[in-house]
């Protein structure tokens, strides 16, 4: 443990069980990159202000350097009794380099520290996320495009509804991972702030400048407030929040793709790669991706959960409690990753079955809202008087064993007289879905056009 540089007030040996309590060693080691990147910042500063000589930050710049490679190699194991990633990286800095590694903790405070590395982790992270938002929406705009005329039953309370294009189902997911994009970007912009500089909580009597350490780390400016920066846990509550979003929206889509994957469907097929078999049935392929994707949801909203939790009651400003704000957070941002990645190439792969998705438009009477439409807008009739005829006329194809489409003009005007002969035309399915032209329909010319509009807004974010 570093008791010797980090515990000068305490004067009997800690517990083993207190040390193990308080050692974060094991899950914050993956902060090494940060944490040296933000003390060479430190480093430079100190040196621009003339708090530390020259020679000091070059022996430091070095010797960070060095500790970089040692723990990229394997040389240096960040599995020692130092109590954090922080104090392993100084207690290794100063056996390199002696007196200078002792300097470099002058003007700052393992407070502000920690909220340096974890914000850009967490900032490097949402860079990472987003840009495989962007790929994941590339590939749903490429499916929807080659499917912009492929048709199958819109469904509201998973009961058939309205005939729609498989194209414009997968841009509505498009649509929910763009906003998923556009809610990453938010964060990273309102959470690209500087902490290094405020110290414990209060600042510092050394005559530091934080702009510089701000700009060195690619940050836009400093914090504003020390007291509230080293307490801060928003941005690591908002990747948390933003991670839940978009398994919720990728929970949904692998819970569509679960069901028309199966025999009562067989509007899809996954590939063999995405897909296991059963350790006693060997006719089995199961959907393990999307279901792994839809209980991996779970466990990221509880991360979400537990780290609301542990803040919702804490004094300013540090507490030893949000010690508990990283391993949930790492957690979340690996299994994000992996699940973009893993759904990325699944969507790439499957196949669409088109002649299953037109056989589903033939059960339900997709476009019975069409001939109510036609009533209304040829007839004249008020909405309600059409809607009831239109209801005769469904219970007449259920009487024969149709589907309203199949119904013949004679058996429409059985109902009623006023249907005349353009209607058989209208309540075509494919007719249908291409009646529905309104901006933001699912008519393929207006699918295309989304497809475009997405192509657009894509090739500026790339």
């Amino acid at each position: 443990m570093s008791k010797k540089i980090a515990s000068a007030r305490i004067s009997t040996k800690s517990s083993k069980l207190l040390q193990e309590l308080n050692n974060s060693l094991p899950f914050d080691k993956v902060l090494y990159r940060e944490d040296i990147e933000g003390s060479r910042a430190h480093a430079y500063m100190l040196c621009e202000q003339g708090i530390i000589s020259k020679e000091d930050y070059e022996q430091i710049e070095s010797g960070l350097y060095e500790i970089l490679g040692e723990v990229e190699s394997g040389i240096f194991k960040l599995d020692g009794d130092d109590e954090d990633i922080h104090m392993a990286i100084e207690v290794r800095l100063t056996e390199k380099v002696g007196d200078a590694g002792k300097r470099l903790h002058t003007a700052r405070s393992r407070n502000d520290q920690v909220a340096l590395d974890f914000r850009l982790y967490v900032q490097n992270s949402t860079k990472n996320i987003s840009e495989l938002l962007l790929e994941n929406i590339e590939t749903l705009v490429n499916v929807a495009e080659k499917n912009a005329d492929t048709i199958l039953p819109g469904m509201t309370h998973l009961q058939h509804a309205q005939p729609i294009n498989f194209g414009y189902h997968m841009l509505a997911y498009a649509s929910m991972f763009k906003r998923d994009y556009e809610r990453f970007m938010s964060s990273f912009e309102r959470n690209n702030y500087s902490p290094i500089g405020c110290a414990a909580l209060a600042g510092t009597p050394h005559p530091i400048n934080r702009q510089t350490t701000s700009d060195k780390l690619g940050f836009n400016a400093p914090t504003l407030n020390c007291l509230d920066t080293v307490s801060d846990r928003d941005f690591a509550l908002e990747i948390l929040f933003n991670i839940s979003t978009m398994m919720m929206h990728m929970s949904r889509l692998s819970e569509e793709l679960i069901l028309w994957s199966s025999a009562e469907f067989k509007w899809i097929t996954l590939s063999d790669r995405h897909a296991t078999g059963s350790s006693i049935m060997p006719q089995k392929k199961n959907p393990d991706i999307p279901e792994l994707l839809r209980g991996k949801t779970g466990r990221v909203n509880g991360n979400l959960v537990a780290l609301l939790t542990v803040m919702k009651g804490l004094p300013l400003a540090y507490n030893k409690d949000m010690q508990e704000d990283k391993e949930g957070v790492f957690d979340s941002v690996r299994t994000a990753i992996l699940s973009l990645q893993v759904l990325e190439e699944m969507i790439a792969d499957m196949r669409v079955n088109k002649e299953a998705m037109e056989r589903a438009c033939m059960v339900g009477h997709l476009s019975a809202t069409d001939l109510a439409d036609y009533l209304v807008k040829e007839k004249g009739l008020p909405f309600r008087d059409a809607y009831h005829i239109t209801g005769n006329v469904v219970n007449l194809a259920e009487e024969k064993g149709l589907d309203i489409s199949e119904l013949s003009l004679a058996e429409l005007q059985s109902i009623d007289a006023r249907i005349g002969e353009g209607v058989v035309a209208l309540l075509d399915n494919r007719a249908s879905m291409n009646a529905r032209q309104s901006e933001g329909g699912t008519a393929t010319v207006r699918t295309l056009e989304q497809v475009e509009s997405l192509k657009a807004w894509l090739g500026k974010e790339k």
